[in-house]
């Protein structure tokens, strides 16, 4: 029976990561053991026991880059995370422990390494993440989503597997017709589906907001848009005022993304590693707003693998108010470039990543 620990969060983009290579585990070994470790008070204490694993909470948080003097506190629990987790690999016993990133990854892999217990290591983005990094001398492998990794992590160590992605989008005729019906759109028209996430992001909402008049007289165009659950009261607001066209269909989350890609001709998204992952597997031509309010800018980077390869169109965050919606406008109604986009993010697309890495770590526990 293998017994395997799975750390990480902070964020939907480690967490979805780390259930994913959860459940290939149990696919793979369905009596092995596998215990959670996450930060205390972050959304995996909620998150993985609603996927039905158990999840121990470190006190762990962050450094403040800003305010030096609140890290006396960050110390001090940092302190009694190692300790924490000493405890928890002595008592676990773990074949392996594998790190997602994110704050509790750094304290029980270092109590891991420190008990002989191998470690593996997943990196969805294309700048890797400070825990990461701390990480890579002991890791025994590291999984990683991009190429030209060797500047953070060593060679020999690396393997390219992508980032595990939800297992039930698929893009098909049928969930297109389904999906016109269920967000009452025409078929005849282009669509925009624009995302910033499930709370929202403002610029991306600023930015729709600006061009209400342009999008009204565009008869051969509709937009899904996903304002986010904080914004959503806000925009409920505009729509009641009767200000945003019939062709914008407003929603506060889409919790039918098969349904959504499978209509959308052009996506307008944040760079998270996570989006970028499924907008590769599915094909989908995508204009990317790199989030500003991220560690080491790594959105920025993810978008820019991207752009360098004709897979992706960028624009800053500081731009997009102004110009987001005049170049979306542009592109889904120029054929060629959509179909350019779509081929060239194709390419990119690594199937099967939560599967590759459990391979990776049958390798290591053999």
């Amino acid at each position: 029976m293998k017994r395997v620990i799975v750390s990480g969060g902070g964020t939907g983009g480690h967490i979805f990561p780390a259930i994913s290579i959860a459940n290939a585990v149990r696919e793979r070994w369905p009596d092995s053991e596998i215990l959670f470790v996450g930060a205390e008070d972050r959304m995996e204490m909620e998150r993985v026991p609603a996927a039905g694993y158990k999840i121990v909470g470190l006190p762990v948080a962050g450094f403040d880059r800003q305010h030096l003097l609140k890290n006396f506190s960050v110390m001090v629990k940092l302190f009694k995370s190692m300790q924490k987790a000493r405890k928890i690999i002595i008592d676990f016993k773990p074949d392996i422990a594998v790190g997602v990133g994110g704050y509790a990854s750094g304290p029980i892999l270092k109590a891991a390494s420190a008990k002989g217990v191998p470690t593996l290591l997943q990196e969805q983005n294309s700048y890797a993440g400070v825990t990461n990094k701390m990480l890579a001398r002991k890791a025994s492998a590291i999984c990683v989503a991009y190429e030209k990794m060797e500047q953070f992590f060593p060679a020999e160590k690396i393997v390219l597997t992508g980032n595990p992605c939800r297992q039930d989008l698929v893009v098909s005729e049928e969930n297109r017709t389904q999906g016109y019906a269920h967000f009452g759109l025409d078929p005849a028209r282009k669509t925009i589906l624009m995302v910033g996430g499930s709370l929202g992001a403002r610029t991306l909402n600023q930015s729709i907001a600006r061009v209400f008049p342009k999008l009204a007289e565009a008869d051969d165009l509709q937009v899904i848009w996903q304002c986010g659950k904080y914004y959503y009261k806000e925009m409920q607001q505009l729509q009641s005022e009767g200000k945003i066209p019939p062709n914008v269909h407003l929603v506060d989350f889409v919790s039918r993304m098969d349904y959504a890609y499978s209509v959308a001709d052009l996506v307008i998204s944040r760079a998270g590693a996570g989006s970028i992952s499924e907008f590769s597997l599915l094909g989908k031509a995508v204009i990317l707003v790199p989030s500003p309010n991220v560690a080491e800018d790594h959105q920025t980077k993810n978008a820019q693998a991207l752009v360098d390869k004709g897979a992706a169109i960028m624009i800053r965050d500081a731009e997009a108010a102004d110009i987001l919606f005049t170049r979306a406008i542009t592109l889904i109604r120029d054929e060629e470039e959509l179909k350019k986009l779509s081929e060239n993010i194709l390419k990119l697309a690594q199937h099967d990543s939560a599967k590759r890495i459990v391979d990776e770590i049958e390798k290591v526990i053999r």
